[in-house]
């Protein structure tokens, strides 16, 4: 009954949430959250769905949406890069790349442990995959934050929302998945599925009406250092070049 309760009022949340993002017009703004949100609601009805055919159909259905999930998460953190860094092309570039080389290589990670192909959508292939997704996640998240620290830069309500409902989403699923194993609906189970009620009440809250970014006061101070790492960079990268030619040469 309890999980009924927890199930129906995450739902009613989430829709409410969608709702007001349209008012609003929040939603056309972070297009890629939204998106997110939307496809949690969907993978709610097609999960409920399942739920009255047979406990294979469920089965693929529940871990199949469970990868989707973790993968389209992502998303989530691309944009916060995206937003958070509109202000400055320059490391805005750099991070576009680093996240997307890295999260490739945890999909690759990920995935690989749940070959061959039958193992893929077993319970431990997916679980595995998701632990080392959200590690990457949080950590993205984490290095996304010291930067905004160390330059002084400021969020905005709305992203500021996001960020902190996301982050503790994501650390709630790297306690869980690294220290607490799925055994049923015991404590752990409804703990963090009310604490997924939090977040979407912290989501709700931050969301309610649209709050512009402020103008930060450290833009040429990120640019500087930016274009100061690129250029060392790129000489790093001539002297490994000129290295490789004279040992071939010779």
């Amino acid at each position: 009954m309890l999980s009924h309760l927890i199930w129906f009022g995450s739902a009613g949340l989430e829709v409410l949430l969608l709702i007001r993002g349209w008012q609003s017009g929040i939603l056309r703004r972070y297009p890629l959250f939204y998106g997110y949100i939307s496809f949690v609601v969907l993978q709610d009805v097609l999960r409920f769905l399942a739920s009255f055919c047979s406990k294979a159909v469920y089965f693929y259905t529940y871990w199949t949406l469970e990868y989707l999930a973790v993968a389209v998460g992502c998303a989530v953190v691309f944009e916060i890069y995206k937003i958070a860094l509109h202000s400055y092309p320059g490391a805005a570039r750099i991070t576009r790349n680093v996240l997307m080389f890295v999260f490739a290589m945890a999909f690759a990670k990920g995935l690989a442990n749940g070959l061959p192909i039958h193992q893929v959508l077993s319970e431990d292939a997916a679980l595995n995959f998701e632990r080392i997704v959200r590690m990457v996640q949080g950590i993205a998240i984490t290095a996304l934050v010291a930067l905004f620290l160390a330059y002084a830069i400021p969020f905005g309500k709305n992203l500021r929302g996001i960020l902190l409902g996301y982050s503790l989403f994501v650390a709630e699923r790297i306690i869980c998945l690294a220290f607490i194993h799925p055994i049923g609906h015991d404590f752990w189970f409804y703990a963090y599925s009310a604490s997924y009620i939090a977040v979407l009440g912290l989501w709700l809250a931050h969301l309610w009406s649209y709050h512009p970014l402020p103008e930060a006061q450290t833009r040429m101070a990120l640019e500087r250092d930016y274009r100061e790492l690129a250029a060392a960079t790129q000489r790093r990268f001539r002297k490994t070049a000129g290295f490789v030619r004279k040992a071939v040469r010779s």
